[in-house]
């Protein structure tokens, strides 16, 4: 395909977005263009797409950062999701996500020396029960020991409740040093980028995840932040998971 002009790349913009109800991410839009027109430089692309909501003002609205949505899709609707999920989450558990999880943030991750699924309220307090929890801890070839350190994970597979999930996550941090949000990728962009930007602000992990089971592809958004957690909770965290499952706390702890 030939150089692409700058009314083109303009025009090729405005017919994505608009074929997009639930919105277009910035760098998603551009690599779309690139992708129709390899021969257009990325630099005009980004000079020609990154203010199209002041120059079509009636056609594209922005509102959240680096989320462009049609504005017909603003006017009595709510929040509408991005399309592509492998799997309906209708037919779907968290459960089945939690292991995956687990394995990933491990083995792919690195996060962790031993990770495992707790869910639910299995301990108590849903607020202080992580899907999945791992323990960064020394090995016996360490030649230099560290204290260990808890990582906690809070998996959601509505999109509708990144909110939810913050808040869970949030309350973690009492007894981790690293907290953990893992959303389906058909979160709404509008939601996707406050979120995001959410979990830079409090130093969250963010990932995001495909609705299917047998291939989740976990890819990390934002890597959490290290934090100091409060010795009192930790203690009350280890205890309780010691009286409530002695062989997931010998798994984690020893």
């Amino acid at each position: 395909m030939a150089k692409l002009s700058t009314n083109e790349i303009r025009d090729m913009a405005r017919s994505i977005i608009a074929e997009a109800p639930g919105g277009v991410r910035y760098s998603d839009l551009v690599r779309k263009i690139s992708a129709s027109s390899p021969e257009t430089p990325a630099n005009t692309i980004h000079s020609m797409v990154w203010n199209l909501h002041r120059k079509f003002p009636k056609e594209i609205a922005k509102p959240s950062r680096g989320v462009f949505v049609p504005t017909s899709a603003l006017v009595g609707a709510g929040p509408v999701a991005v399309s592509g999920t492998v799997v309906e989450a209708t037919r779907l558990a968290e459960e089945q996500f939690y292991h995956p999880f687990a394995e990933w943030l491990e083995k792919d991750l690195d996060e962790v020396t031993v990770a495992t699924v707790l869910g639910g309220a299995a301990m108590g307090k849903k607020w202080a029960t992580p899907d999945v929890v791992g323990v960064y801890k020394p090995r016996a070839s360490d030649l230099i020991k560290f204290p260990l350190e808890i990582v906690s994970v809070e998996i959601k597979i509505d999109p509708q409740q990144p909110v939810v999930a913050f808040g869970q996550a949030i309350s973690y941090r009492l007894f981790s040093s690293k907290t953990y949000i893992a959303m389906p990728n058909n979160i709404n962009p509008d939601d996707q980028s406050r979120l995001e930007a959410l979990c830079i602000l409090f130093g969250v992990g963010m990932v995001l995840f495909d609705l299917d089971p047998a291939q989740p592809n976990f890819a990390i958004r934002v890597r959490a932040q290290k934090f100091a957690p409060d010795m009192f909770y930790v203690n009350e965290f280890a205890e309780r998971l010691n009286e409530v499952d002695a062989e997931q706390f010998e798994k984690l702890f020893r």
